[in-house]
């Protein structure tokens, strides 16, 4: 019989040290999913290519934390259910996050805490948001080892309820919550996400669609035979 426990699959090291998945102990993480999501993060380059549009207006001798650290970790901690800021106060002495961000677990630094995150949530301004937009357009088309004839895209509008007073947050009657309404957009015919626009609490008219069509229209054209 197989062992069960095996897994089918080599975890890379990480900074000339091995990286081996047991279950005798040591150190405890609940979040050893992570590592594979950090994996295929850094495949794509998804927190280098974001760090690369938002200004750094840091002291460079004084900067313990990059942006794409911290960039990758908010990333990975959201994917894995944290979504608040401050849950990386505990997770950023967690192994398999320090792991996953290239930190050793026990001798590498912790990670950064949570006024870091905060400040850099509030450093980019609207042209930086856009150009956040298009990073994620760009590792869209660039899924595709070949250019498609042509992308149909799904656009819609989804309830995300809000706990508070957050900023732009609006009561929908439709929805009868308090919520932003943020626009999703994937490719139909691989259900591949295209791009997630977060904005206010209420329905959006014709006129933003279109706007926001003409913007993916654009970012995606040279990419296809549109």
């Amino acid at each position: 019989m197989s062992d069960p426990t095996c897994l089918p699959f080599a975890f890379p090291s990480v900074r000339g040290k091995k990286l081996t998945a047991a279950f005798d102990g040591g150190r405890l993480t609940s979040d050893g999913g992570v590592l594979l999501l950090a994996q295929a993060a850094q495949r794509r380059g998804i927190a280098e290519k974001l760090a690369a549009v938002i200004p750094d207006r840091r002291d460079p001798s004084r900067v313990l934390h990059p942006l794409p650290e911290i960039l990758l970790a908010r990333i990975l901690a959201i994917a894995c259910g944290y979504e608040d800021a401050d849950d990386l106060d505990h997770l950023r002495a967690d192994p398999a996050f320090k792991l996953a961000c290239g930190r050793l677990p026990d001798s590498g630094a912790d990670l950064m805490s949570q006024p870091t995150v905060s400040r850099l949530e509030n450093t980019p301004g609207l042209r930086d948001l856009i150009r956040l937009g298009r990073v994620l357009v760009d590792l869209y088309c660039a899924s595709y080892a070949v250019p498609p004839a042509a992308v149909t895209l799904d656009i819609d509008d989804t309830c995300d309820v809000v706990h508070g007073q957050q900023q732009l947050s609006l009561f929908n009657a439709h929805h009868a919550e308090r919520c932003f309404l943020p626009i999703h957009v994937y490719d139909t015919a691989t259900s591949r996400p295209v791009a997630m626009i977060l904005r206010p609490g209420k329905t959006p008219s014709g006129r933003e669609v279109r706007g926001q069509l003409r913007r993916l229209v654009r970012a995606t054209v040279s990419y296809t035979h549109l």
